[in-house]
């Protein structure tokens, strides 16, 4: 069976605290992301806690792009997910960027019944 959708769980260290931390900036950049990978945004929700950190997501046509910061760690962590044609390679060149992040490691899944794990 074909796999119903593409899950990419992406970690991004090395990033700017101030970034991270600025909930105007992630929501910015987190939508600026689903545009350039071609997705159909749906809404949006973000939350700043505190004493810092954000989390929110995208919901998007195609399914949702997620993130989850900490700033005091330099670490974000973004999942997204789509069961349509969206090119997840330049959403998260546009996150790397956004927050400065030194370094990306991915994991890709396909979703579905009888799906397979690609590391």
């Amino acid at each position: 069976m074909t796999a119903l959708g593409h899950h990419l769980l992406a970690e991004f260290t090395g990033c700017d605290a101030a970034s991270l931390a600025d909930l105007e900036r992630v929501t910015s950049a987190m939508l600026q992301a689903a545009e350039a990978s071609g997705a159909t945004i749906v809404t949006h929700s973000f939350h700043h806690f505190s004493p810092h950190g954000v989390s929110g997501a995208v919901i998007i046509a195609e399914s949702h792009l997620a993130i989850h910061t900490w700033p005091e760690h330099g670490f974000a962590a973004v999942d997204f997910f789509s069961c349509g044609k969206v090119d997840m390679d330049r959403g998260l060149a546009v996150l790397k960027q956004a927050f400065g992040a030194t370094a990306e490691t991915r994991l890709e899944l396909e979703r579905g019944p009888l799906g397979t794990v690609r590391v």
